[in-house]
């Protein structure tokens, strides 16, 4: 099979792509190792047609590119449910907030809010697109943001609330990022209460129909339908063009754009071999770790309670819950996040066991109802054989500094996309649609209309 251009991965990030490509006028063929498209968006049915998302599903302002590729394919938005008291369980205290600032103690409160305020403004210093070039970048680089919160914050508990933040953002721990990483991510979110907020940050719509939607009407429109089930294993260039060898598959190209984890790139064998600066790069950028919970119920009975349904915890093994009801509230669900730490010991447990540890904790947060749902769905994404972990990757020490201007560079006729590789909103939907838009834009420059793809 000859081709244009060849795209690995039929996630948002691959799908923009071939879209922008399409449109260009290019013959695509997108390569899937899934039995679905949507890459870290996956829909769950919970009856009647209404649908809930087992994996990416916020998006907020200032998310411009997704919600403009939503509108286009025909997929609304609704507010995240957001009414009613939150609650704050911290220290073995449940509290119920009417948001998450804090006031558990007034030390805790000043030495959080003075940390958030430091990060920000540290992160006004980092130009997201190159963290590598902000002034202090090998300061900040050279320590974790643990290492930080040692020297800044005196409270212990000032300490376990910006850890509990820090794990439902990153879904990692303070002690496993750079404070450079850190702070590019802050930078391309605007600030960490966007970043961590439901109402004018971050979590404050989701997509009509679950986002997996968004996804699925790019590939209708697809003139060629993604093919699926097909692990790409090598690629191989030339001065000609691109081989690409996938389970029962061999394709083509001009030009390849790989639109997948950084962790699951790195396991494709490039001939020629990758750069050694971007096989480093890709060696310190581990996924986070994350499991995510949908509890359904008839109804979503804690709005009669006077609760929003959200709730930030340190205790294990959820970390932060959302009123995850369809539009209409039918059924009610709950979503428990479960990240960072809490998500790596309960991948030791067997499945009835972290069901059993889920449903407690809801059981003490939401009342005896909330520990008996009709359903409980898993969605273990780092035990997810083409993802390997979620929300994305989070760079280590020393990473930005030493090998970060290869997290875009082609490799040849061979570009890059994927959440990981945008600019804003990294890790999101809105960064993965940004990057493959901006490697097709690549790809067309490299081989403008008329040019032979083989």
């Amino acid at each position: 099979m000859d081709t244009d251009v060849v795209v690995i991965g039929a996630g948002l990030a691959g799908l923009a792509a071939a879209r922008q490509l399409t449109r260009a006028g290019r013959s695509v063929c997108v390569l899937e190792a899934r039995d679905r498209v949507g890459g870290r968006t996956h829909n769950a049915e919970v009856g009647d047609g209404r649908f809930v998302e087992l994996g990416g599903q916020f998006t907020g302002p200032g998310q411009d590119a997704i919600q403009r590729v939503a509108a286009e394919v025909g997929v609304g938005t609704f507010a995240t449910h957001n009414t009613g008291a939150h609650l704050l369980d911290l220290d073995g205290r449940l509290r119920r907030r009417r948001d998450f600032t804090p006031s558990a103690g007034a030390l805790a409160s000043l030495g959080f809010l003075r940390a958030q305020r430091e990060l920000n403004r540290m992160a006004r210093q980092v130009p997201s697109e190159a963290p590598w070039l902000a002034p202090r970048a090998q300061e900040w680089d050279a320590v974790t943001l643990a290492g930080w919160m040692d020297r800044r914050l005196r409270s212990a508990r000032a300490r376990a609330l910006l850890t509990t933040a820090v794990r439902v953002v990153w879904a990692a721990e303070p002690d496993e990022m750079s404070l450079l990483h850190v702070l590019a991510y802050i930078s391309a979110g605007e600030s960490l209460q966007r970043l961590a907020g439901t109402r004018n940050g971050a979590q404050q719509d989701r997509f009509t129909g679950g986002s997996q939607l968004i996804a699925q009407r790019l590939a209708e429109q697809l003139p060629r339908s993604p093919v699926l089930a097909t692990p790409v294993r090598r690629i191989v260039q030339d001065d000609s063009g691109v081989v690409v060898h996938a389970d029962g598959r061999t394709v083509r190209a001009g030009q390849a754009i790989v639109a997948v984890p950084p962790m699951l790139a790195a396991r494709i064998d490039f001939t020629p071999a990758m750069p050694a600066g971007r096989e480093q790069l890709l060696a310190r950028m581990p996924q986070g770790t994350t499991l995510k919970y949908l509890a359904v119920y008839d109804e979503p009975f804690w709005r009669h309670d006077g609760l929003s349904g959200q709730l930030a915890s340190d205790r294990f093994p959820v970390s932060a819950t959302f009123d995850n009801s369809p539009p209409d509230g039918r059924p009610g669900v709950l979503l428990g996040f479960v990240v960072g730490r809490h998500a790596k010991q309960m991948l030791n447990l067997a499945a009835a066991d972290r069901e059993s540890a889920v449903k407690d904790c809801l059981s003490g947060w939401f009342g005896p109802r909330a520990g008996a749902p009709r359903q409980l769905l898993e969605a273990s994404w780092t035990e997810d054989e083409w993802t390997r972990g979620c929300y994305c990757s989070n760079l280590v020490p020393g990473a930005w500094t030493s090998f970060g201007p290869w997290i875009r560079e082609p490799h040849g006729r061979v570009h890059w996309a994927g959440s990981e590789t945008g600019v804003r909103w990294y890790g999101s939907m809105d960064a993965a649609v940004t990057s493959g838009e901006r490697a097709a834009a690549e790809v067309l420059a490299a081989a403008p209309a008329g040019v032979s793809a083989s």
